[in-house]
Protein backbone atom coordinates (compact mmCIF):
# COMPACT_ATOMS: atom_id res chain seq x y z
CA UNK A 1 0.00 0.00 0.00
CA UNK A 2 2.79 2.55 1.19
CA UNK A 3 4.34 1.70 -2.23
CA UNK A 4 1.76 2.37 -4.24
CA UNK A 5 1.21 5.30 -2.64
CA UNK A 6 4.81 6.74 -3.31
CA UNK A 7 4.76 5.77 -7.26
CA UNK A 8 1.04 7.66 -7.33
CA UNK A 9 3.02 10.70 -5.37
CA UNK A 10 6.06 10.08 -8.37
CA UNK A 11 3.47 10.84 -10.88
CA UNK A 12 1.76 13.83 -9.54
CA UNK A 13 2.48 16.96 -11.15
CA UNK A 14 0.75 19.16 -8.59
CA UNK A 15 3.06 17.54 -5.90
CA UNK A 16 5.68 17.70 -7.83
CA UNK A 17 5.65 21.22 -8.16
CA UNK A 18 5.34 22.38 -4.53
CA UNK A 19 7.65 19.83 -3.52
CA UNK A 20 10.65 21.01 -5.70
CA UNK A 21 10.00 24.17 -4.59
CA UNK A 22 9.64 24.19 -0.56
CA UNK A 23 12.73 24.67 1.75
CA UNK A 24 12.02 21.51 3.29
CA UNK A 25 11.72 19.48 -0.09
CA UNK A 26 14.97 21.07 -1.48
CA UNK A 27 16.68 20.15 1.84
CA UNK A 28 15.57 16.53 1.70
CA UNK A 29 17.02 16.07 -2.24
CA UNK A 30 20.22 17.40 -0.77
CA UNK A 31 20.96 14.39 0.81
CA UNK A 32 20.15 12.41 -2.22
CA UNK A 33 21.18 14.63 -5.47
CA UNK A 34 24.38 15.65 -5.85
CA UNK A 35 23.31 19.42 -6.44
CA UNK A 36 21.64 21.12 -9.76
CA UNK A 37 24.61 21.79 -11.48
CA UNK A 38 26.75 20.00 -13.33
CA UNK A 39 29.80 21.41 -11.46
CA UNK A 40 27.90 19.88 -8.11
CA UNK A 41 27.80 16.72 -9.87
CA UNK A 42 31.55 16.49 -10.95
CA UNK A 43 32.84 17.83 -7.77
CA UNK A 44 30.75 15.12 -5.55
CA UNK A 45 31.92 12.59 -8.55
CA UNK A 46 35.86 13.95 -7.13
CA UNK A 47 34.97 12.87 -3.75
CA UNK A 48 33.16 9.83 -4.68
CA UNK A 49 36.32 8.76 -6.57
CA UNK A 50 38.52 9.20 -3.68
CA UNK A 51 36.95 6.66 -1.68
CA UNK A 52 38.08 4.51 -3.90
CA UNK A 53 34.85 4.28 -5.78
CA UNK A 54 33.74 4.71 -9.40
CA UNK A 55 30.29 6.52 -10.25
CA UNK A 56 27.50 7.05 -12.70
CA UNK A 57 26.27 10.38 -13.23
CA UNK A 58 22.24 11.01 -13.90
CA UNK A 59 21.20 14.65 -14.82
CA UNK A 60 17.29 13.92 -13.94
CA UNK A 61 15.09 14.43 -15.81
CA UNK A 62 12.13 12.78 -18.27
CA UNK A 63 9.37 12.91 -20.50
CA UNK A 64 9.92 15.93 -22.34
CA UNK A 65 7.85 17.41 -24.31
CA UNK A 66 9.66 19.10 -27.14
CA UNK A 67 12.92 18.44 -29.80
CA UNK A 68 15.15 21.30 -28.32
CA UNK A 69 14.41 20.02 -24.85
CA UNK A 70 15.80 16.89 -25.95
CA UNK A 71 18.71 18.41 -27.83
CA UNK A 72 19.58 20.26 -24.63
CA UNK A 73 19.69 17.31 -22.86
CA UNK A 74 21.43 15.55 -25.26
CA UNK A 75 24.08 18.83 -24.97
CA UNK A 76 24.39 18.55 -21.16
CA UNK A 77 25.73 14.89 -21.68
CA UNK A 78 28.06 15.04 -24.36
CA UNK A 79 29.47 18.22 -22.27
CA UNK A 80 29.51 15.78 -19.04
CA UNK A 81 31.44 13.04 -21.05
CA UNK A 82 33.98 15.54 -22.00
CA UNK A 83 34.38 16.64 -18.29
CA UNK A 84 34.81 13.28 -17.21
CA UNK A 85 37.57 12.42 -19.74
CA UNK A 86 39.34 16.06 -19.27
CA UNK A 87 39.59 15.43 -15.52
CA UNK A 88 40.21 11.93 -15.48
CA UNK A 89 37.27 10.89 -13.92
CA UNK A 90 36.57 6.99 -12.59
CA UNK A 91 32.44 7.70 -14.06
CA UNK A 92 30.47 7.19 -17.00
CA UNK A 93 26.67 8.68 -17.75
CA UNK A 94 23.20 7.12 -17.58
CA UNK A 95 20.27 8.87 -19.82
CA UNK A 96 16.25 7.91 -19.63
CA UNK A 97 15.35 7.59 -23.21
CA UNK A 98 12.11 10.21 -22.46
CA UNK A 99 15.10 12.37 -21.77
CA UNK A 100 16.22 12.64 -25.20
CA UNK A 101 12.83 12.91 -26.68
CA UNK A 102 11.15 9.19 -27.07
CA UNK A 103 7.86 10.54 -26.38
CA UNK A 104 8.09 13.11 -28.85
CA UNK A 105 10.47 10.86 -31.48
CA UNK A 106 11.52 7.89 -31.58
CA UNK A 107 14.14 8.56 -34.66
CA UNK A 108 15.00 11.56 -32.04
CA UNK A 109 15.72 10.01 -29.44
CA UNK A 110 17.47 7.10 -30.91
CA UNK A 111 20.12 10.18 -33.01
CA UNK A 112 20.84 11.82 -29.75
CA UNK A 113 21.66 8.70 -27.86
CA UNK A 114 23.82 7.34 -30.71
CA UNK A 115 25.48 10.23 -30.47
CA UNK A 116 26.67 10.15 -26.33
CA UNK A 117 27.37 6.23 -27.21
CA UNK A 118 29.31 7.72 -29.72
CA UNK A 119 31.38 10.04 -27.85
CA UNK A 120 31.70 7.23 -24.44
CA UNK A 121 33.40 5.03 -27.23
CA UNK A 122 35.91 7.32 -28.77
CA UNK A 123 37.13 8.55 -24.91
CA UNK A 124 40.36 7.44 -24.13
CA UNK A 125 40.05 5.47 -22.06
CA UNK A 126 36.59 4.36 -23.56
CA UNK A 127 33.63 5.41 -21.86
CA UNK A 128 30.27 4.02 -21.19
CA UNK A 129 26.63 4.78 -21.64
CA UNK A 130 23.91 3.17 -19.46
CA UNK A 131 20.36 3.74 -20.95
CA UNK A 132 18.09 3.53 -18.18
CA UNK A 133 14.93 0.99 -17.83
CA UNK A 134 11.28 3.54 -17.40
CA UNK A 135 7.85 1.79 -17.34
CA UNK A 136 6.89 -1.05 -19.39
CA UNK A 137 5.62 1.23 -21.90
CA UNK A 138 9.06 1.72 -22.74
CA UNK A 139 10.81 -1.21 -22.03
CA UNK A 140 10.70 -3.29 -25.39
CA UNK A 141 11.96 -0.05 -27.08
CA UNK A 142 14.65 0.51 -25.05
CA UNK A 143 16.06 -3.03 -25.16
CA UNK A 144 15.93 -2.35 -29.24
CA UNK A 145 17.53 1.02 -29.11
CA UNK A 146 20.26 -0.58 -27.07
CA UNK A 147 20.59 -3.84 -29.23
CA UNK A 148 20.52 -1.48 -31.99
CA UNK A 149 23.77 0.92 -30.45
CA UNK A 150 25.50 -2.22 -29.11
CA UNK A 151 25.56 -3.62 -32.59
CA UNK A 152 26.87 -0.40 -34.22
CA UNK A 153 30.90 -0.06 -35.65
CA UNK A 154 32.84 0.74 -32.69
CA UNK A 155 29.91 0.75 -29.74
CA UNK A 156 30.83 -2.48 -28.48
CA UNK A 157 31.08 -2.15 -24.99
CA UNK A 158 30.09 1.33 -24.91
CA UNK A 159 26.16 1.19 -24.08
CA UNK A 160 24.51 -1.30 -21.96
CA UNK A 161 20.84 -1.89 -20.43
CA UNK A 162 18.79 -1.98 -16.93
CA UNK A 163 17.08 -5.20 -16.10
CA UNK A 164 14.39 -5.32 -13.49
CA UNK A 165 13.56 -8.17 -11.08
CA UNK A 166 10.28 -7.72 -10.78
CA UNK A 167 9.99 -7.86 -14.50
CA UNK A 168 8.28 -11.40 -15.76
CA UNK A 169 10.04 -10.75 -19.01
CA UNK A 170 13.49 -10.13 -17.18
CA UNK A 171 14.76 -13.96 -17.40
CA UNK A 172 14.31 -13.99 -20.90
CA UNK A 173 15.57 -10.22 -22.14
CA UNK A 174 18.62 -11.07 -19.91
CA UNK A 175 19.37 -13.99 -21.79
CA UNK A 176 19.02 -11.80 -25.45
CA UNK A 177 21.46 -9.50 -23.92
CA UNK A 178 24.00 -11.70 -22.63
CA UNK A 179 24.27 -13.39 -26.40
CA UNK A 180 25.25 -10.20 -27.22
CA UNK A 181 27.78 -9.66 -24.21
CA UNK A 182 25.86 -6.61 -23.62
CA UNK A 183 26.71 -4.57 -20.07
CA UNK A 184 23.75 -5.34 -17.76
CA UNK A 185 22.80 -3.16 -14.48
CA UNK A 186 20.42 -5.22 -12.66
CA UNK A 187 17.90 -3.40 -10.34
CA UNK A 188 14.69 -4.58 -8.28
CA UNK A 189 11.84 -2.05 -10.35
CA UNK A 190 10.58 1.42 -9.39
CA UNK A 191 7.39 1.77 -11.29
CA UNK A 192 3.63 0.66 -10.15
CA UNK A 193 3.29 -2.50 -12.89
CA UNK A 194 0.14 -4.77 -12.77
CA UNK A 195 0.05 -8.34 -11.87
CA UNK A 196 -0.42 -9.79 -15.56
CA UNK A 197 3.49 -8.40 -16.01
CA UNK A 198 5.14 -7.99 -12.62
CA UNK A 199 5.81 -9.98 -9.77
CA UNK A 200 3.90 -7.96 -7.12
CA UNK A 201 4.92 -9.88 -3.76
CA UNK A 202 8.38 -8.87 -2.33
CA UNK A 203 9.68 -12.65 -1.77
CA UNK A 204 8.95 -13.51 -6.06
CA UNK A 205 11.03 -10.30 -7.02
CA UNK A 206 13.71 -11.04 -4.58
CA UNK A 207 13.66 -14.54 -5.97
CA UNK A 208 13.94 -13.33 -9.32
CA UNK A 209 16.99 -10.98 -8.42
CA UNK A 210 18.82 -13.27 -7.11
CA UNK A 211 17.87 -16.19 -9.89
CA UNK A 212 19.24 -12.97 -12.85
CA UNK A 213 21.93 -12.17 -10.43
CA UNK A 214 23.61 -16.03 -10.91
CA UNK A 215 23.50 -15.56 -14.82
CA UNK A 216 24.92 -12.57 -14.96
CA UNK A 217 27.84 -13.32 -12.64
CA UNK A 218 28.53 -16.22 -15.01
CA UNK A 219 28.40 -15.08 -17.65
CA UNK A 220 31.58 -13.81 -18.36
CA UNK A 221 30.75 -10.02 -18.78
CA UNK A 222 31.23 -7.02 -16.16
CA UNK A 223 27.85 -6.46 -15.00
CA UNK A 224 26.06 -4.35 -12.00
CA UNK A 225 24.27 -5.77 -9.22
CA UNK A 226 22.49 -2.59 -8.21
CA UNK A 227 20.63 -2.84 -4.32
CA UNK A 228 21.21 -1.93 -0.98
CA UNK A 229 19.68 -4.83 0.10
CA UNK A 230 21.78 -6.35 2.73
CA UNK A 231 20.34 -10.03 1.61
CA UNK A 232 20.62 -9.52 -1.86
CA UNK A 233 24.37 -8.46 -1.55
CA UNK A 234 24.89 -11.33 1.15
CA UNK A 235 23.66 -13.72 -1.38
CA UNK A 236 25.87 -12.51 -4.92
CA UNK A 237 28.90 -12.58 -1.84
CA UNK A 238 28.32 -15.71 -1.24
CA UNK A 239 27.18 -16.74 -4.98
CA UNK A 240 30.67 -15.13 -6.44
CA UNK A 241 32.80 -16.81 -3.27
CA UNK A 242 31.09 -21.13 -4.30
CA UNK A 243 32.06 -20.09 -7.88
CA UNK A 244 35.50 -18.82 -7.54
CA UNK A 245 34.04 -15.20 -9.36
CA UNK A 246 36.82 -12.73 -9.82
CA UNK A 247 35.65 -9.99 -7.22
CA UNK A 248 36.79 -7.46 -9.90
CA UNK A 249 34.72 -8.81 -12.82
CA UNK A 250 31.40 -7.19 -11.38
CA UNK A 251 30.34 -4.61 -9.26
CA UNK A 252 27.98 -3.32 -6.81
CA UNK A 253 25.82 -0.16 -7.71
CA UNK A 254 24.32 2.32 -5.11
CA UNK A 255 22.95 5.67 -5.08
CA UNK A 256 24.13 8.48 -3.68
CA UNK A 257 23.51 9.29 0.03
CA UNK A 258 22.21 5.93 0.63
CA UNK A 259 24.17 3.44 2.99
CA UNK A 260 27.57 5.24 3.01
CA UNK A 261 29.09 2.80 5.61
CA UNK A 262 27.92 -0.18 3.38
CA UNK A 263 29.53 1.49 0.45
CA UNK A 264 32.70 1.96 2.13
CA UNK A 265 32.89 -1.32 3.60
CA UNK A 266 32.33 -3.46 1.00
CA UNK A 267 35.12 -1.41 -0.67
CA UNK A 268 37.25 -1.96 2.29
CA UNK A 269 36.49 -5.72 1.94
CA UNK A 270 38.20 -5.38 -1.94
CA UNK A 271 34.47 -5.06 -3.48
CA UNK A 272 33.86 -2.93 -6.76
CA UNK A 273 31.16 -0.19 -5.88
CA UNK A 274 30.11 2.17 -8.09
CA UNK A 275 27.92 5.34 -6.51
CA UNK A 276 24.72 6.49 -8.56
CA UNK A 277 24.97 10.43 -8.69
CA UNK A 278 21.96 12.24 -9.42
CA UNK A 279 21.77 16.09 -10.14
CA UNK A 280 19.13 18.79 -11.35
CA UNK A 281 16.13 20.47 -10.35
CA UNK A 282 13.89 17.54 -11.64
CA UNK A 283 14.77 15.67 -8.66
CA UNK A 284 11.33 14.78 -7.16
CA UNK A 285 10.12 12.14 -9.04
CA UNK A 286 13.63 10.11 -8.46
CA UNK A 287 13.01 10.49 -4.98
CA UNK A 288 9.95 9.44 -4.94
CA UNK A 289 10.19 6.21 -6.70
CA UNK A 290 13.82 5.39 -4.58
CA UNK A 291 11.30 5.56 -1.82
CA UNK A 292 8.86 3.27 -3.29
CA UNK A 293 12.02 0.98 -4.07
CA UNK A 294 12.11 0.45 -0.06
CA UNK A 295 9.81 2.39 1.85
CA UNK A 296 12.05 2.09 4.93
CA UNK A 297 14.32 5.09 3.24
CA UNK A 298 11.32 7.38 4.52
CA UNK A 299 12.50 6.64 8.24
CA UNK A 300 15.64 7.42 7.30
CA UNK A 301 15.14 10.45 5.33
CA UNK A 302 12.91 11.92 8.82
CA UNK A 303 16.44 11.45 10.98
CA UNK A 304 18.53 13.26 8.25
CA UNK A 305 16.35 16.30 7.70
CA UNK A 306 17.32 17.97 10.75
CA UNK A 307 21.15 16.93 10.93
CA UNK A 308 22.92 20.11 10.39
Amino acid sequence: MLRALLIGLSENRHMRAIAERSPIGLKVSQRFVAGTTLQDALQATQKVNRLGMTVSIDNLGENVSNAEEARQSARRYQQLLDEIEDRKLQANVSVKLTHMGLDVSEDLARELVAGLVARAARSNPQNFVRVDMEGSPYTQRTLDIVHELHSAPGNRGAVGAVIQSYMRRSEADVKKLLAERIRIRLCKGAYKEPPEIAFQKKSEVDANYVRLMKMLLKSGTYHGIATHDPRMIEETICFAGKENIARDSFEFQMLYGIRRDLQERLVREGWRMRVYIPFGTEWYPYLMRRLAERPANLLFIAKNMFRG
